[in-house]
C-alpha cells in the first residue's frame, strides 16, 4: 500500500443532478420528480456559478476525480454535462485522464446520448441496474426490465473504457443460492467494478411505511450476513474482490472518486443537496447546500452559491470521521495519519481487545483494518475505537 498516496488522498468534485423520472420506494437520496421539462441551460449556468464560488474557497487545486451523481444524471443532455465539465476545468487543474464518472439508469440510456457523454469527457459510467430479475425490479420500483438493463450494459461497454453497475441484495425472500447465481450472471456482464448493497429500510421512504405497517419483511440479520458472506466468496472467486464493504473491483479498477471519500480526502459538493469537505486554511470545512432544486437555483442566481450551512470540524471530529470512512476499506487505515489528527495513537488496550475478539488486525507496522467479521459489525468497532 502506498501510504504517501493514502496520506494525500486527493481532491475531487461531486456534482449533484437532483432530478429523476420516478422516485424509488427505498431511496432517501435528494431526488425529485418534475413533470415539466427542466431548464437545463439555466441549471448549467447555476452549476458554473457555484463552481466558481467554491474555487474562491478552496484555492487552486488539482482535481483527481469528478463524479456526476443524483438523482439521474443521465437525464442531462450531453451538452449540459459538457458545460459542467468545462466549468470545473476553468476553475481547477484537471489533468488528462482523470476519472470522470456519470451515474445512469437503464431507462434513460440511448446509444447517441452515451456517445455524446464520451465525447464531452466522461470516461466511466455507473449503471443503476439493482437486480437481474424482472419481479424484483418491479418490487424495487425500477422502471426498466432486465433486457433493458443488459442493453444498457452493452452500450456502456461499447462507449466507455470503464463500467460499474449496482445491485441490491437481501431482498424479501431472497435465498443464498439464488443470489449466488444472480451475482455470477452479473459478473459475466461486468466490465471491472460492481457496487453490491444490502437493502436497508430508510426512515421517510415508502418501504419504511410498509415495514411499519407489517407489509414488508426483509431477511433477518443472520440471513443478511449469509448473503454478505456469499457476496464476498463469489466476487473473490471471479476476480472482483471487495476493496470496500460494498464495492468490488478487478485490481486497478477501484473507483478513484469513492477512494477520495474513504481515504478521507477533500471534495467540493455542487448542486442541490450536495455536501463538501475541504480545507480552508488548516481546518476542514463541511458544507451543504439547499436541497430543493428550485430553492437552490434561486439562491445561486442571487448569491452565487446555494450553501445553506456547514461547520468547521475539530481535530477529534476529523479523526472520528477518518476512522468511520477508512475502516470501510479492506486496506484499512494509516495509523500515522490518525495520530496527525489527534496528537495521540489509538488506544492500545482497545485495539488489543478488538484484536482478541477477531474484529481488527494489523497490516504491517503502520496500518489497522477490520477483519471480515469486523466488517459485519463495523459501526460497533468504530464506536469502540473512537471512545
Amino acid at each position: 500500500m502506498n501510504d504517501t498516496l493514502n496520506r494525500d488522498p486527493g481532491f475531487g468534485v461531486y456534482v449533484h443532478w437532483p432530478f429523476c423520472a420516478a422516485k424509488c420506494p427505498y431511496c432517501d437520496f435528494n431526488s425529485h420528480v418534475r413533470h415539466k421539462p427542466v431548464d437545463q441551460a439555466r441549471f448549467a449556468k447555476a452549476f458554473a456559478r457555484e463552481i466558481a464560488t467554491m474555487r474562491e474557497r478552496t484555492g487552486n487545486r488539482t482535481v483527481r476525480s469528478i463524479f456526476l451523481g443524483g438523482g439521474t444524471p443521465s437525464l442531462m443532455k450531453p451538452a449540459t454535462v459538457g458545460s459542467i465539465l468545462d466549468a470545473i476545468a476553468e476553475q481547477w487543474h484537471v489533468p488528462d485522464g482523470v476519472e470522470i464518472t456519470l451515474e445512469a439508469n437503464p431507462t434513460s440510456v440511448e446509444a447517441d446520448r452515451f456517445r455524446g457523454y464520451r465525447q464531452v469527457g466522461v470516461n466511466r459510467v455507473s449503471l443503476g441496474v439493482q437486480a437481474l430479475k424482472d419481479r424484483d425490479l418491479r418490487f424495487l420500483g425500477r422502471m426498466h426490465s432486465v433486457d433493458e438493463a443488459l442493453t444498457a450494459i452493452r452500450l456502456a461497454r461499447e462507449n466507455f473504457p470503464r463500467l460499474s453497475f449496482d445491485l441490491i441484495y437481501a431482498r424479501p425472500g431472497q435465498r443464498v443460492e439464488d443470489w449466488r447465481r444472480e451475482l455470477e450472471e452479473a459478473i459475466g456482464h461486468a466490465a471491472d467494478h460492481l457496487s453490491l448493497y444490502q437493502l436497508t429500510i430508510e426512515e421517510g421512504t415508502p418501504f419504511y411505511a410498509l415495514r411499519a405497517a407489517g407489509k414488508l419483511q426483509i431477511p433477518d440479520a443472520d440471513s443478511a450476513a449469509d448473503l454478505y458472506a456469499a457476496t464476498q466468496e463469489v466476487t473473490a472467486a471471479h476476480g472482483l474482490p471487495a476493496y470496500e464493504i460494498s464495492n468490488h473491483a478487478r485490481p486497478g479498477s477501484e473507483s478513484q472518486h469513492n477512494l477520495i471519500y474513504w481515504r478521507y480526502g477533500e471534495y467540493v459538493g455542487v448542486g442541490p443537496g450536495a455536501h463538501g469537505r475541504f480545507r480552508e486554511g488548516v481546518r476542514r470545512t463541511v458544507t451543504f447546500t439547499e436541497r430543493s432544486p428550485e430553492g437552490w437555483l434561486d439562491l445561486v442566481e442571487r448569491k452565487g452559491h446555494g450553501v445553506t450551512g456547514g461547520e468547521t470540524l475539530t481535530r477529534i471530529e476529523e479523526a472520528d470521521e477518518f476512522l468511520l470512512m477508512g475502516l470501510r476499506l479492506v486496506e484499512g487505515i494509516d495509523l500515522v495519519r490518525y495520530e496527525q489528527f489527534t496528537g495521540r495513537p489509538l488506544s492500545p488496550e482497545r485495539v488489543a481487545v478488538l484484536r482478541d475478539e477477531g474484529l481488527v488486525e494489523p497490516v504491517g507496522n503502520s496500518r489497522l483494518r477490520a477483519t471480515p467479521a469486523g466488517m459485519v459489525v463495523l459501526d460497533a468497532v468504530v464506536a469502540d475505537l473512537a471512545r
